[in-house]
């Protein structure tokens, strides 16, 4: 069983630390999905008889580390579902880039194209057809002789956005060859890291605050911000 790290379990609710590579839901590459592996512990841990239920409100991309949240019922799914759809949730991710951003803290505003053969979105300045809105807001945490650390808070949830939308600023995110990046990390992925999710909890009503470790293969601890 590959190591797990949890961050929040509950009878409902089951939120976990990403690792860079992992993929949150089974695709056409066959590779073992985190849901699996979370799938298998429990039935394993627990003891449990049949198939264990376990929703996906959100995901994360392959590789993108941190935060993921996994229900445990059918009834925490769909108003987990429905909380992250309303903008409930509040999604704070940290990023590593090329280039400070100017000014250091700002709001971008996009509208995204999609290209499903290639896996990769557009970023314009102005509406055109097929595009979607995007919205993320973003200040700058710390800097070092080559590189920046970034917050991002994301006002919406589209393919790519954080990752295209910096790149379209100019400032393209740590190993991200796809949008520009001149090589990959070490560990395969990016350095972008869902930090943080803060949302009321789907069933018990209280706010919940989790925050992800660093993955050990970065260099977000350079900045002392571990």
């Amino acid at each position: 069983m590959p190591s797990i790290d949890i961050l929040y379990e509950d009878n409902h609710l089951l939120v976990v630390n990403k690792r860079v590579s992992d993929i949150v839901q089974g695709d056409q590459t066959g590779d073992p999905s985190l849901d699996r592996i979370l799938k298998d512990y429990l039935k394993e841990r627990d003891g449990k008889p049949g198939e264990v239920f376990l929703g996906i409100p959100h995901r994360l991309d392959r590789p993108v580390s941190g935060v993921v949240v996994f229900a445990k019922t059918s009834k925490a799914l769909s108003r987990m579902a429905q909380l992250f759809k309303e903008r409930e949730v509040i999604k704070i991710y940290h990023a590593i880039v090329d280039r400070a951003p100017v000014p250091d803290s700002g709001t971008l505003e996009h509208y995204l194209t999609r290209n499903t053969k290639q896996n990769k979105s557009y970023a314009h300045d102005r509406e055109v057809p097929g595009s979607r809105l995007a919205v993320l807001h973003y200040r700058t945490l710390a800097s070092s002789d080559r590189y920046h650390l970034l917050e991002i808070e994301l006002e919406t949830g589209r393919h790519h956005q954080i990752r295209v939308q910096l790149a379209a600023a100019g400032c393209i995110i740590k190993g991200d060859r796809k949008y520009g990046a001149a090589r990959t990390n070490k560990n395969g992925g990016i350095s972008l890291h869902a930090r943080s999710v803060s949302f009321i909890h789907p069933v018990k009503k209280e706010r919940l605050e989790i925050v992800a470790p660093y993955p050990k293969m970065d260099i977000f601890p350079v900045f002392n911000a571990g």
